[in-house]
C-alpha cells in the first residue's frame, strides 16, 4: 500500500443518505477503508445496494480487493440508524436486558445487517450507568442505552448482544472504553461535566470490557470523556495510559481500537482535525471515526505527515494497519482480485 492507502485504513467516515457514490472521492482519492451509515437510512434493499457499491469501489492492492469495514449503530431503542423494510425496530438494552434469549435476538436483529451488507455494528454499550445517577447521565442513563447498574448486569447483557452479533457474521464493537455510566454530560455535544473523578485502572467497571474481549470481541470503541485519577484532562482516545496501558496492556487487547466520534463532537472540538487522528494513533488506536467525511483529507494528510518525520509514529501507523487488515481478513474482505 502507498502511504496514503495506509493512512485511509485508519479512517471511518460516515455517509448520509443519498447516493451511493457519496464516498466515492475518500475512497478513490484518500483509500477510506472504513464508513459509517448515518443520518437514518431507509430499506433493507437501499442500504444493501449502497453496500454492494461501496465494495465495489474498495481498492485493489497488488492483486488483492481490499473490501471496506461496513458499520451501522443498531443498538436499539434510541439509537437505530437503519429503520424501514427489513430491518425490525429494535427495543432499548435496558428492554434487551429483559429479554431470556437476547443472543437469539441480538443474532436475528444481526442477520438483517449481514443482508443489507453491513459487517459492523458500533454496538453493545458495556457502560454501567449507577442506580443513584440514572437518566441525569445525559448520554447513556437518558436514553436507556446500558444493560443494567451493576458491572454484572451490563456485562451479561453486552456479552448476549455480541455473541448474537457474531453469531450472524456481523463485528460487534463493545463501547465506550473505559465507560462513561458515571459523566453527566454528552460527550459529543458538550466539553463540560464529561469527568469522571472515580475511575482507576482497577475500576470495577471495566469488567464487562474485560468479559467482552475475553469472549471474542475483536473491535473495541474508547471514549472522548476525562478521567481525573487515570490521566488528568487528557480524553479517553488521546490517552496513551488508557488505550495502550489499561486496554492493550492491562486488559490484553490486541484487535482493532476505534474512537467515539471526533468530527463533530464537541469534547475534541478544540483540538485540530488532523490532530485528533495523530493523537490517537500514538495512544495506540486503530480507526478514527469523523461523521464529517470532509475530514478525511486533512486527516489522512496529517497521519502521512507525521509518520514521514517520526520513526516511532509511523511503526505506530504499520502496526495499526496490519490490525485493521487482519480484521478484515479475519472477515473475509481481503480478496484475490
Amino acid at each position: 500500500m502507498t502511504p496514503t492507502q495506509q493512512a485511509g485504513q485508519l479512517l471511518m467516515a460516515a455517509m448520509q443518505p443519498g447516493p451511493a457514490t457519496g464516498l466515492d472521492g475518500p475512497i478513490g482519492q484518500q483509500g477510506l477503508g472504513s464508513m459509517l451509515y448515518l443520518g437514518g437510512w431507509k430499506d433493507s434493499g437501499t442500504v444493501a445496494a449502497a453496500s454492494a457499491h461501496l465494495q465495489d469501489v474498495s481498492p485493489t492492492v497488488d492483486g488483492t480487493k481490499v473490501g471496506m469495514l461496513v458499520a451501522a449503530d443498531q443498538e436499539g431503542g434510541e439509537v437505530q440508524q437503519l429503520t424501514g423494510a427489513g430491518f425490525t425496530e429494535m427495543p432499548s438494552a435496558l428492554e434487551q436486558a429483559r429479554d431470556p434469549d437476547l443472543r437469539a435476538s441480538a443474532k436475528a436483529w444481526g442477520a438483517e445487517l449481514a443482508a443489507a451488507g453491513v459487517n459492523v455494528n458500533l454496538a453493545p454499550v458495556a457502560d454501567t450507568v449507577p442506580a443513584e445517577i440514572g437518566r441525569a447521565n445525559q448520554p447513556i442513563g437518558r436514553w436507556g442505552r446500558q444493560y443494567g447498574s451493576t458491572p454484572a448486569a451490563s456485562s451479561a447483557g453486552a456479552e448476549d448482544f455480541a455473541r448474537g452479533m457474531q453469531d450472524a457474521g456481523v463485528e460487534p464493537t463493545v463501547k465506550h472504553f473505559p465507560g462513561i455510566g458515571r459523566i453527566t454530560g454528552n460527550t459529543d455535544l458538550s466539553a463540560t461535566g464529561i469527568t469522571d473523578s472515580t475511575a482507576t485502572t482497577t475500576d470495577p467497571y471495566l469488567a464487562p470490557f474485560a468479559d467482552n474481549i475475553e469472549g471474542g470481541t475483536r473491535i473495541v470503541m474508547v471514549g472522548s470523556a476525562h478521567y481525573s485519577r487515570i490521566d488528568g484532562e487528557t480524553p479517553a482516545l488521546f490517552s496513551k495510559k488508557i488505550v495502550d496501558g489499561m486496554l492493550r496492556e492491562d486488559l490484553g487487547f490486541d484487535g482493532v481500537v476505534i474512537t467515539d466520534d471526533v468530527g463533530a463532537a464537541e469534547a475534541v472540538a478544540a483540538t485540530p482535525v488532523g490532530a485528533r487522528a495523530t493523537k490517537f494513533i500514538a495512544a495506540g488506536g486503530d480507526i478514527v471515526l469523523t461523521a464529517d467525511p470532509g475530514q478525511v483529507p486533512t486527516m489522512v494528510s496529517a497521519i502521512e505527515s507525521r509518520a514521514k518525520g517520526d520513526p516511532a509514529f509511523a511503526r505506530q501507523v504499520t502496526a495499526s494497519v496490519t490490525r485493521v487488515l487482519t480484521l478484515k481478513e479475519d472477515m473475509g474482505l481481503l480478496r484475490c482480485g
